[in-house]
């Protein structure tokens, strides 16, 4: 018997202006799963976070968080239901007038459900999982990019999220720097995190992957394995995942009509 999924996105669609950004885009995510959502930019992934947050409505479809329907809900009831989430954003989105400290306590803070003592262990836990235990009293503006990506999972962690969003999780960082977040994803998937990615990192995806959502043009263009986006025999799909390997080609043999390196590199 299959599972029962804990986020359900059905046949959404969205229109912004009189252009289509969403047309009829369906996916499940059982407990535990991190499932990523792959494509270009433009291509409509972060809305869909956006949709799933309930800080914008589809023109047609269904968002079901635990099979409830949270499509119709005001703000007020919404945020019952967004306290079973936590967004990590692209840039951190950190509050640059707090500490390190403070902004990963932040929501513990606002909730006021446990006392100060309780949320300054939570917080110091949160960052010695990201290893940034010592930076607790630094503020934002000390921290390398690399840093803040990992104060922002820090963040989520001591939220107690069920689900957590990633919105271009590597995205700016170097290979070391975008190997420790793909660590701390995996490291939260055996813990058993429910995680959805959004990303345009092939790398990434097929890393931390369960399942992957492919869209492109606002569709869902691919979903599958890992292995079984590698093996897609789609010329749409093909033409995503094999143009880091085209452009690399091209850059050899520019710079070989250059001059800038011999032809037998």
């Amino acid at each position: 018997m299959k599972p029962a999924a804990l986020l359900e996105v059905r046949d959404i669609c969205l229109v912004l202006g009189e252009r289509p950004v969403l047309q009829d885009v369906s996916f499940q995510v059982i407990a535990g799963e991190t499932r990523v959502i792959l494509g270009a930019s433009g291509s409509g992934k972060t809305t869909i976070l956006k949709l799933i947050l309930g800080l914008i409505k589809p023109d047609r479809g269904t968002i079901f968080v635990d099979g409830y329907d949270i499509t119709p809900l005001g703000e007020r009831e919404l945020q019952t239901w967004r306290q079973r989430m936590a967004m990590v954003f692209q840039g951190a989105a950190l509050f640059d007038s707090l500490s390190v400290g403070e902004n990963v306590g932040y929501r513990l803070w606002d909730r006021r459900t446990m006392d100060d003592s309780a949320i300054e262990k939570i917080i110091l836990e949160s960052l010695r999982f990201v290893g940034l235990d010592d930076m607790a009293a630094k503020m934002p503006g000390e921290l390398s990019g690399g840093m803040r990506k990992r104060v922002g999972i820090a963040r989520a962690v001591a939220t107690g999220a069920e689900i957590i969003l990633y919105d271009e999780p590597t995205a700016g960082l170097d290979p070391l720097n975008t190997c420790v977040i793909n660590r701390l994803i995996l490291t939260l998937k055996t813990r058993g995190a429910t995680q959805v990615i959004v990303t345009h990192d092939l790398d990434t995806a097929y890393r931390v992957a369960d399942r992957i959502v492919m869209i492109a043009h606002g569709r869902v263009l691919f979903e599958g394995t890992g292995q079984e986006l590698k093996s897609s025999g789609d010329p749409d799909v093909r033409a995503f995942i094999d143009a880091p390997a085209m452009c690399d080609q091209e850059a050899i043999i520019a710079a070989t009509k250059n001059g800038d390196m011999p032809v037998d590199a």
